[in-house]
């Protein structure tokens, strides 16, 4: 596996937001793909991605095979919670490895939540989910979305090893319709998905992100 780029690395802070304004969408308008419940949240914020992100997830959404569509689980997440996140899971790091000295520890959250002034979720340009078929039965992607590093034993990288073969192709599916439409995956997490923040303009090579993380309005 090669060396995978984190969150925390300053290389992704450094990259400047040159935010282009596009609005946050609610996906519940259309619904052009189911949307799970499992972060559904009151004031529907969990349901929002910027124009640009949602018109490339529909596009991805007809890439797949007849019979199965994509399960929208999370897109925005408000700065507030991404904090409540992070922090909560760097405790419960800090709790089992009491050693790690704060750079280590931030490294080490990052694999799973990321630090929140950079976060994609805060900027509607990344999205969580996963394949259902047909009759919206989830499909076996290896781990449950959302596993972390600790209780998946890692399987939940993207390019985990020791996973079955069918898990493996559903992950190539899943995969190949994305990036066809132009989203990129941070590798720790294969459910995880953006386009125009910090990391896709690393991975992508732009000079700057076009998301920078926001409050949702109204």
């Amino acid at each position: 596996m090669s060396r995978i780029v984190l969150m925390s690395d300053p290389k992704i802070a450094a990259i400047p937001v040159v935010d282009c304004g596009e609005p946050l969408l609610d996906v519940r308008a259309k619904e052009p793909f189911p949307l799970d419940a499992r972060r559904r949240d009151d004031s529907g914020a969990y349901a929002h991605l910027r124009e640009g992100v949602l018109n490339r997830l529909v596009a991805a959404g007809e890439l797949l095979p007849d019979g199965i569509r994509l399960l929208f689980v999370e897109g925005y997440r408000p700065p507030s919670l991404q904090r409540l996140y992070f922090d909560r899971y760097a405790a419960g790091l800090r709790a089992e490895h009491p050693e790690w000295d704060a750079a280590r520890l931030r490294d080490a959250a990052s694999r799973y939540v990321s630090p929140p002034e950079i976060a994609p979720h805060s900027a509607g340009a990344a999205v969580d989910l996963t394949l259902v078929d047909a009759d919206g039965r989830e499909l076996d992607m290896g781990t449950p979305v959302n596993a972390n590093p600790e209780e998946s034993d890692g399987a939940c990288y993207s390019a985990a090893d020791g996973i079955s073969g069918t898990a493996r192709a559903h992950r190539r599916l899943l995969s190949g319709a994305l990036t066809a439409a132009g989203l990129v995956n941070y590798p720790t997490e294969w459910w995880h998905w953006s386009y125009g923040d910090r990391y896709w303009a690393l991975a992508t090579g732009a000079g700057h992100a076009l998301y920078g993380p926001r409050e949702l309005e109204g």
